[in-house]
């Protein structure tokens, strides 16, 4: 299952992040699937639809945004992602004014996956500095 894994993982990041498709969700992230890390720290969404909400606020504020796989360690239907995100605020999205600001943040994903779609998946990265480098003057 490891070849499988590896392409959902890529064409996640790939079609996702980068082309922005919301079709990929559908396709991608298993109906009863669970997202941790988002919106915040602490919660979670589960399916599709609970997907593309943060998705849609995330690509609206930074419509350029741009997804870098630097690693992925793959074990079975069990995988640990690496990412770089990097991207320029210029949509209102989050709940501020855009800043136009560029900006970089990595993070980690560990996703459990069924060959096709995503089950679960963790994702560690600190939103609250990146927003605090964003709104400082």
């Amino acid at each position: 299952m490891s070849n499988a894994t590896k392409g959902l993982i890529n064409d996640w990041f790939e079609q996702v992040w980068n082309q922005k498709s919301d079709a990929a969700i559908d396709r991608l992230f298993h109906p009863q699937g669970k997202a941790y890390g988002f919106p915040d720290p602490e919660g979670y969404l589960v399916g599709p639809e609970g997907f593309k909400t943060v998705h849609r606020t995330f690509c609206g504020a930074f419509p350029d945004l741009h997804m870098e796989v630097e690693d992925i360690v793959i074990e079975g239907d069990r995988a640990a992602i690496r990412w770089k995100a990097t991207m320029t605020h210029t949509g209102d999205h989050l709940g501020f004014k855009a800043t136009g600001k560029a900006g970089a943040i990595s993070g980690a994903s560990f996703i459990v996956t069924d060959g096709s779609q995503i089950i679960d998946a963790w994702n560690y990265m600190d939103l609250q500095a990146f927003f605090q480098r964003l709104l400082a003057v």
